[in-house]
């Protein structure tokens, strides 16, 4: 096995791989030159930033190859691009002159709203939000407000922490919980908010349209394929064309208002720069 490792490419590239190459320490600790494309090298050292601490010689081999392949991509294709497009076309000045003043305007905008956004959202602004924009909030899937378990099928609790889930008592509640701590394979109590029948169907690994069809007395039961039983307990249902409750929409609203301030900062600074600017002669309209 040779000391020096080190991938040349003249007139295109030979991309490596794993089992391509086996000198797996070289990539990373021999000489300071890993790659080279033409005229460009690649260094040991910006190969080594890449690779974590703890690796294994084998995760630190792949990592690095993925590295220089695409390190070694990028360079051709860069090569072929200054080769055959036109003077007009290598030129990317205007380009790159719009990103860095577009770049730096969002940075400073940035810092403008961190330091003075006010993230603090009364309930009052929420719900006098949601009143006002009431017909915004149409649900477009069904929502409910369940509990769920996952199960052995065979499980000698099930029926009892079936009985207790559904209850409308406090206590038999707590004894589900306590039962399907040691009985369940998970237990969720989504009883005390609303989620949209999606993420409940996430949790049968189908599709909530199917879960409903077979719901019967407020219970949505399926195994899977693994000796499972999937049960879910639906305390409340609303279906999709409704108006959810406000705290159905108080994440949603929450962001609104946040975005809307933010929103008011920028346009305000804007104003302000414009302003300054006009009152110290430095903006002028001919």
């Amino acid at each position: 096995m040779k000391a020096i490792a080190r991938l040349a490419v003249v007139c295109g590239i030979a991309l490596l791989t794993v089992s391509s190459c086996r000198a797996i320490s070289s990539l990373l600790h021999d000489e300071d030159v890993v790659a080279e494309v033409g005229r460009h090298m690649l260094f040991r050292s910006e190969v080594a930033e890449l690779i974590p601490d703890g690796a294994s010689e084998e995760d630190s081999l792949r990592l690095a190859l993925q590295y220089i392949n695409s390190w070694a991509s990028d360079i051709v294709f860069l090569d072929i691009a200054e080769e055959q497009l036109s003077k007009e076309e290598l030129d990317v000045t205007a380009e790159l002159e719009e990103y860095r003043r577009s770049l730096l305007k969002y940075r400073y905008e940035q810092r403008f709203i961190n330091e003075r956004l006010d993230t603090l959202v009364q309930d009052s602004e929420i719900d006098e939000y949601y009143q006002a924009h009431v017909e915004n909030f149409v649900l477009d899937v069904p929502i409910v407000r369940a509990r769920f378990m996952r199960i052995s099928a065979d499980s000698p609790n099930l029926e009892v922490i079936k009985k207790k889930m559904s209850s409308s008592e406090m206590q038999d509640l707590v004894e589900a919980d306590s039962l399907a701590y040691f009985s369940a394979v998970k237990y969720t109590d989504f009883g005390n908010s609303w989620i949209d029948m999606i993420t409940l169907s996430r949790e049968f690994g189908t599709d909530y349209s199917e879960l409903l069809s077979s719901m019967k007395g407020g219970f949505i039961e399926r195994n899977d394929a693994y000796g499972k039983r999937n049960v879910a307990y639906v305390v409340d249902f609303m279906p999709a064309g409704e108006i959810p409750p406000v705290d159905y929409c108080r994440d949603r609203i929450r962001n609104i208002i946040i975005s809307v301030r933010k929103q008011a900062l920028v346009s305000a600074l804007e104003q302000d720069l414009l302003n300054d600017a006009r009152d110290k002669g430095k903006f002028k309209i001919f």
